[in-house]
């Protein structure tokens, strides 16, 4: 009875058509690419939303530090890192060693912000000026009444 069911599967097997396994062994040599290209997207997107966060905290911290330098005491470069540090907090995807480097000058507020991971490293460099618009209206104002 065994021999009469093997010969029964094998007209079957002939009549639908032979598959010999060549299609599993392709596949099994894509999926690996296939699936490091998928990470690979992902840790590119990943990647682009850290440098987007860094970007935006350093902008927010330079144009706060310029409000603030206009102000009686000033401000100082201290100030500025731990508001970066606030503004970054809990934001980024890969990166966590998120700082910042502040130069106040006169005329601008600079910031030099450095995140890494692992080989990646994520460095931005925004500045602000330093601008009065009281001074520029008080002048406007006198120049009318001239």
């Amino acid at each position: 009875m065994g021999e009469e069911s093997y010969r029964k599967m094998k007209k079957r097997v002939k009549s639908r058509g032979c598959l010999k396994g060549s299609l599993t062994v392709e596949i099994s040599f894509l999926m690996p690419m296939i699936l490091f290209l998928i990470m690979g997207c992902i840790l590119a997107a990943f990647y682009y939303h850290d440098k987007l966060i860094l970007t935006g905290a350093a902008y927010e911290t330079a144009v706060a530090g310029s409000t603030k330098a206009r102000e009686k005491d000033g401000v100082k470069a201290g100030q500025l890192e731990s508001l970066f540090v606030q503004r970054v907090k809990g934001k980024c995807i890969l990166v966590s060693n998120a700082q910042a480097n502040v130069k106040v000058r006169k005329d601008e507020i600079e910031v030099n912000a450095i995140a890494s991971y692992g080989q990646m490293k994520i460095s931005v460099v925004t500045k602000a000026a330093v601008t009065e618009p009281e001074k520029h209206i008080r002048d406007m104002q006198r120049l009318k009444e001239k």
